[in-house]
């Protein structure tokens, strides 16, 4: 990972006029071509972070190597893109990342929550912001300091809860999760193969049936969990059991024998890689697509 680097004093802005190579002359492909250029000066990289088309700053914003004179004004642009850049660039400097965490647009701060450069300090400021995507893209990440994770286990948002409930792979966070009144954070640990046998046997007996569903479908259960799980009251727990990937054969078979036929029959028509099972996906932070984006990063939503 590079770091920025002050170049020919303290905070020198760009725009003063051009390069003594006249690399930020002619037209903007030419521009965007010494942008790119491995080559080009870390002076003519402060240069072209000024210049007038957007493409080029966005261009410097992508560069590791770009120094701290360079980068720093392009936190401020008034193109989206160009911020979004700097704040995926993982030598942006931490003061800068902390401005951009704070961006009025959102891409820009979710942006941020993927940068390897994001620390602590980052991160505390995501735990207290008034956006719940960018606190549940927190929630994702997979180590977090005990204080930034237990504010959010009491954070107001379910969806937040659930995130990190499904991701998380601190033990003590786990625990406290397996009290929340709210199922769908229940169900977020019903899909987290970090939780202990006795954790989802308790699970596997939670009074709410999408939380069961959930875990036949993600995790694989002890021999007494799924005799008693065979025998569900809900038909949707043994649909599921029926079409999961993680259920050992000798309970499908039993499942081939269930008073309700769709689930006799989706138990003796399994095929491995046919069922619609759950799976943990990794962190959201994506790339937008091109034009305005909506939703959340990447486009995925619950």
């Amino acid at each position: 990972m590079g770091k920025q680097q002050d170049v020919g004093g303290p905070d020198r802005h760009s725009g003063s006029g051009v390069a003594a190579d006249g690399a930020t002359e002619g037209g903007v492909d030419a521009r965007l071509a010494v942008a790119q250029d491995p080559a080009t000066s870390q002076m003519t990289l402060i240069d072209l972070a000024a210049d007038p088309s957007p493409v080029v700053r966005k261009a410097v914003a992508t560069r590791t190597d770009a120094p701290a004179q360079a980068l720093r004004p392009l936190t401020r642009d008034h193109d989206r893109d160009v911020r979004e850049a700097v704040a995926r660039n993982p030598s942006t400097s931490v003061a800068n990342l902390l401005r951009l965490v704070k961006d009025a647009d959102r891409w820009v701060r979710w942006a941020v929550a993927g940068n390897p450069a994001c620390d602590e300090s980052i991160r505390r400021v995501m735990a207290e912001a008034p956006d719940k995507e960018l606190r549940g893209l927190l929630a994702e990440t997979r180590d977090l300091e005990p204080e930034v994770a237990a504010r959010l286990v009491d954070d107001v948002s379910p969806e937040v809860r659930e995130r990190l409930a499904t991701h998380t792979h601190d033990p003590d966070v786990i625990t406290a999760l397996m009290a929340d009144r709210t199922a769908r954070v229940r169900k977020g640990l019903a899909r987290n193969p970090r939780t202990t046998t006795a954790q989802r046997s308790a699970l596997a007996q939670d009074p709410v049936v999408d939380v069961r569903v959930a875990l036949v479908l993600a995790l694989e259960l002890d021999e007494a969990d799924l005799r008693r799980l065979v025998d569900d009251r809900s038909v949707q727990v043994r649909m599921a059991m029926a079409t999961s990937e993680v259920v050992p054969p000798h309970i499908r078979q039993a499942l081939g024998r269930d008073p309700d036929e769709m689930v006799a029959d989706a138990a003796r028509n399994f095929r491995p890689g046919s069922a619609n099972a759950s799976v943990v996906r990794a962190p959201r932070i994506g790339h937008r697509t091109s034009g305005p984006g909506r939703g959340r990063p990447g486009g995925a939503r619950r």
